[in-house]
């Protein structure tokens, strides 16, 4: 599937129409242990989120003027080493080994346009996105991911704002998330401490087999908000992270082979 940069920057512009937002009832997701520490299945609601299924296409959520940082994965570049070089300066894996489950550097790899984490069943993957400077501390935003999965039955995924103190009750942020298998998921983690396995949030009808644009628009301290290839789903007004935070991704080191694609990250902020 050889595409080239200018369909991929057209195809990054188009609003979709018909974004769904049917089943609106919070319920379990199964992440791919989604935090330092394994998260268990479930997930609670907290108050101070609206869903949202309105018909009219929302404003296209990005940024004033250009991303601060984005980047299409254009090059190609093997796993094994080479992909963590030729982007050193948009990914930043976790070291391989780390807490016996994630191995990004056997795993991922740049092909036809798109960052491919293989899942084998054996080896999970986690890093962050962004330079290795400036990764690290963004404090509110717009952060936009374009990905689909590929097999993978039994594992799943979340791309997330997680807190730069790795203390989880400054705030976690989730989209997308879930088993491959089912629905793509959304949720805020509580603030409380004592409380952050808590979560406001939905399953939506997008699904990880077709390719779509998941786009977290954060205000620090006042909202949260989902979007589905432009179109608003789901937001939230409590527990919304006023600190320091970066945008990364983790997947399971279980389940089928299969494989996740990334088209094209992009984030927007100060």
């Amino acid at each position: 599937m050889s595409r080239t940069r200018s369909t991929k920057i057209l195809r990054a512009a188009i609003v979709l129409t018909a974004a769904a937002l049917a089943a609106l009832t919070v319920s379990a997701v199964s992440s791919a242990d989604a935090r330092p520490q394994p998260h268990p299945d479930g997930t609670a609601v907290v108050s101070g989120a609206t869903p949202t299924a309105s018909a009219t296409p929302a404003a296209p959520p990005t940024g004033d003027g250009p991303p601060t940082f984005a980047e299409d994965f254009d090059t190609p570049a093997a796993a094994g080493g080479a992909f963590a070089t030729t982007y050193a300066g948009s990914w930043q894996p976790y070291p391989d080994g780390m807490g016996g489950k994630y191995w990004s550097g056997p795993t991922v790899s740049a092909h036809d346009g798109y960052m491919d984490v293989a899942m084998d069943g054996k080896r999970g993957a986690a890093g962050t996105f962004g330079t290795p400077d400036g990764a690290w501390a963004h404090t509110g935003g717009v952060f936009s991911v374009r990905a689909r999965a590929i097999g993978g039955d039994g594992n799943g995924a979340a791309f997330m704002l997680w807190p730069t103190s790795d203390r989880w009750s400054d705030g976690e942020v989730d989209f997308p998330e879930g088993n491959f298998a089912g629905p793509v998921g959304a949720f805020v983690h509580s603030t409380v401490p004592g409380q952050e396995r808590r979560a406001a949030g939905l399953h939506t009808d997008a699904s990880w087999r077709d390719w779509h644009t998941y786009t977290t628009v954060w205000e620090p301290g006042r909202t949260v908000r989902f979007y589905v290839d432009a179109q608003l789903v789901f937001e939230a007004h409590d527990h919304v992270p006023t600190t320091p935070h970066r945008y990364m991704f983790q997947i399971g080191d279980w389940g089928a082979p299969g494989h996740l694609e990334i088209d094209w990250v992009r984030t927007w902020t100060d």
